[in-house]
């Protein structure tokens, strides 16, 4: 499970709105409000950058899709026509999904076919991705 930012958020809030227990003051605690600051962190980055990256991503994909239709079947151009309308990162995860799963069965056919140019293209492609969606780390007290 990838989970979003609402979900993030509402973890937040259900482990902050009961008082703890006793048992659990001190360092535990301390433990604990610091983990709900980091996900608070990641999950105000990934509100700030999502929707940039997933649009990036899905007009990557698309690009990549229509351009390896010729050799690799009319299912790629049906995958690259759609175009994201609607900016929500739930509606645009759900694209992201379906566009994913086509690249992923275009790289497995230029893998069997030994295509290297497009198998190479997919890889970098991946790298990017995996740039637009990187969250920062803070540093950590004491580091």
């Amino acid at each position: 499970m990838t989970p979003t930012v609402p979900d993030l958020l509402l973890g937040n809030f259900l482990c902050l709105i009961d008082p703890p227990p006793p048992e659990s003051m001190g360092e535990f605690m301390v433990g604990r409000v610091a983990v709900i600051g980091m996900i608070s962190l990641l999950a105000a980055q990934e509100a700030e950058r999502g929707i940039e990256a997933r649009l990036w991503e899905n007009s990557a994909i698309r690009a990549v899709l229509s351009k390896s239709a010729i050799d690799y079947g009319e299912r790629f151009r049906e995958a690259s026509r759609k175009h994201d309308e609607n900016f929500n990162l739930t509606v645009l995860d759900a694209a992201n999904a379906k566009l994913r799963r086509e690249l992923i069965a275009l790289h497995e056919m230029a893998e069997n076919k030994g295509d290297t140019k497009l198998h190479k293209e997919i890889i970098a492609l991946y790298v990017k991705m995996a740039e637009a969606r990187r969250l920062d780390l803070p540093p950590l007290p004491g580091s």
